[in-house]
């Protein structure tokens, strides 16, 4: 996957799907579990997972049917899309990103003691 290439919230989500199978899936396969909290016809789930094997971001296998895997495991686009925020919102400094979530409210006491504790571990 290249690491200057984009991924829509929607594909996100097929990704997401296929980082918490522990094996390859089929189109029907993540549709399934898709329709849990979606409700995307067949075409739209194909174009979706169409778009993320021409990015490179999963692969496909065919058998019966095409089956696919994610080509990057999800630790790692996290790390690169957290790097990205940083960059574009923050200049880069990771200081500031922290200094704004203390400001909008969105740490806890509970948080900023768990982070205090992970720092510390380090």
């Amino acid at each position: 996957m290249n690491p200057n290439m984009t991924v829509s919230d929607s594909e996100l989500e097929i990704l997401e799907v296929l980082w918490a199978s522990d094996c390859a899936l089929s189109a029907a396969e993540i549709r399934n579990i898709l329709n849990e909290h979606k409700s995307w016809e067949r075409t739209t789930i194909l174009t979706l997972i169409n778009r993320l094997v021409k990015k490179d971001a999963i692969a496909q296998e065919k058998r019966e049917v095409y089956y696919y895997t994610p080509c990057i495991r999800r630790e790692t686009y996290v790390r690169a899309e957290t790097k990205s925020f940083v960059d574009k919102f923050f200049k880069g400094r990771t200081k500031s990103l922290a200094a704004a979530l203390v400001d909008s409210d969105a740490l806890t006491k509970e948080d900023i003691e768990e982070l205090r504790d992970y720092f510390k571990k380090l």
